[in-house]
């Protein structure tokens, strides 16, 4: 039996995310897992008349792939190159891109050696950062069984979960995320408070963007970017999270002078200081977010939905967007997330003299709409 709500997901990613219109080309890169989500996109592009390039992914045969490549093995590197040429020559005719990952085992990565996971990351960062900047894209993660074991929930309730957070009354949600951009565009210091966290910085000058389904599903956040150089004090994350195959705990980062001078973990402490290490820009701030999905409310283990969950925020070492720019660049970003409701430590956020967020719950009237 179909299920209605991937044909909902597949309009919101052709006619909402990437707004194609006919004749339109995009590539639908996808877990083998998604073929159901991955019909129902097709069914739609054939009615809409535009036309999927198609990668079907399987998360083993990346990580054997990426075994290959050896940094210190000049055929490596000249494979890499040329498939970045590759890459370039066909995104002059792709409007955008639909990612939809399948992930069975977030440690499937970790067998693979972290200068080998930067390698690649370094060398791919000229597509990358094209499809971001220069491309319209979406991201969603098909719920897998792996996924309902992390989130500690029953596959069938799992896989609800995943269609009531992400089927959101997006045009609303926007209208609500405005307001805060507002009050955002007009400050000049954030200042960050509570357990393990006391940090500040500006955002004087720096675009708001308002996050609704346009690049991720599900969505729900409103972001900035520190400027370069400001960023002064001490931030402890307390959502787990997985990057290169690898998970922290309890993430710890002192900052002077806008980068991280000391960092500690629960976890592979040589791990995080090769993914910090990876560049320059890796010690540094792209991006502050809120995270303002209330349906949406426990880390699940998927930084997908654990960086929108209501009452969070994130502030993310390496890169930062082209549409949220303060100049700094990495082959990194990697979004670490802080809830701050009361049964979470609590905590609060000013813009300026003004505390904007307390224990998770916005304070101003005209922000109430943000609220549970």
């Amino acid at each position: 039996m179909k299920d209605q709500r991937l044909d909902r997901l597949a309009e919101i990613f052709l006619t909402h995310s990437l707004s194609l219109e006919k004749g339109d080309g995009f590539l639908l890169s996808a877990s083998v897992e998604a073929l159901p989500l991955v019909k129902a996109i097709l069914s739609l592009s054939g009615r809409l008349r535009v036309f999927p390039v198609i990668e079907l992914v399987d998360e083993e045969a990346s990580r054997l792939r990426t075994s290959l490549l050896d940094p210190s093995d000049e055929d490596a590197r000249s494979f890499l190159d040329a498939s970045v040429r590759w890459d370039m020559v066909r995104w002059q005719d792709l409007k955008g891109r639909i990612s939809i990952r399948g992930v069975g085992n977030d440690s499937e990565m970790g067998g693979v050696p972290a200068d080998r996971m930067r390698f690649v990351a370094d060398r791919m960062r000229p597509v990358q950062d094209l499809v971001i900047n220069q491309r319209k894209w979406v991201v969603f993660d098909w719920p897998t069984k792996g996924m309902a074991q992390k989130a500690g929930m029953p596959y069938d309730a799992f896989f609800d979960y995943v269609m009531a957070v992400s089927d959101l009354d997006y045009a609303r949600l926007e209208a609500d995320e405005s307001i805060l951009a507002g009050y955002m565009a007009q400050a000049d210091r954030v200042r960050i408070e509570g357990p393990g966290t006391d940090i500040s910085f500006s955002i004087r000058g720096m675009p708001v963007v308002c996050c609704c389904g346009r690049r991720n599903v599900p969505d729900g956040e409103v972001y900035t970017a520190p400027v370069t150089g400001t960023a002064e004090g001490r931030i402890t994350y307390n959502v787990p999270t997985t990057f290169w195959g690898r998970t922290f705990r309890n993430m710890c980062l002192e900052f002077c002078q806008g980068a991280v001078i000391k960092a500690s973990c629960d976890g592979d402490a040589d791990a995080l200081a090769c993914i910090l290490d990876t560049d320059a820009g890796a010690r540094r701030i792209g991006e502050f977010s809120f995270g303002v999905n209330n349906a949406i409310r426990e880390p699940i283990g998927n930084i997908l939905f654990d960086e929108k969950i209501g009452g969070s925020f994130h502030l993310t070492p390496g890169s930062a967007y082209e549409r949220a720019d303060n100049g700094n660049r990495s082959a990194i970003h990697w979004d670490l997330v802080c809830v701050q409701r009361s049964e979470h430590g609590g905590g609060r956020i000013w813009l300026d003299s003004l505390l904007v967020r307390e224990d998770g719950r916005f304070l101003p009237g005209d922000l109430q709409g943000l609220n549970p």
